[in-house]
């Protein structure tokens, strides 16, 4: 895809701090980073969205997505990591290629999610909702 960031990174065409890199994953150092270490992994073909994405090319990428995980945790000796990927504009995805995020995390980062949880009225509400998932899986 021309247009595309990421394929431009993949591509050498913008440059990018490489972290990990094979013949189908490029990990690089994130610009703007929620924590110092912040990393995306991506698939180097262009893919997204993650429903639309092979099977193969998605082992690839979570494999690297391990693999940064755990340098963060040994290299920089981050007491945890955050894996974060989102779908579609609705989700907070601003570019349209398949990326996961790898934010290691360390005890007093001072970095704090977000999330209000929003709980079901009762159970049977989160049924129907789950019912309608496992409609919607192919069989």
């Amino acid at each position: 895809m021309t247009d595309c960031l990421f394929c431009k990174i993949v591509a050498g065409e913008i440059p990018a701090i490489r972290v990990y890199e094979n013949e189908h994953v490029l990990a690089f150092m994130d610009i703007g980073p929620i924590v110092k270490g912040h990393a995306l992994v991506v698939p180097k073909a262009h893919h997204d969205p993650l429903a639309a994405t092979p099977d193969d090319v998605l082992a690839h990428v979570i494999a690297a997505v391990r693999l940064v995980a755990h340098a963060q945790q040994e290299g920089l000796g981050a007491d945890g990591v955050n894996i974060h990927q989102a779908n579609g504009a609705a989700a907070g995805q601003v570019i349209p290629h398949l990326h996961f995020h790898v934010i290691p995390r360390f005890k007093h980062d001072g970095h704090h999610w977000n999330w209000t949880a929003h709980p079901y009225a009762d159970l049977s509400e989160a049924a129907a909702l789950a019912d309608r998932i496992k409609a919607a899986l192919p069989r």
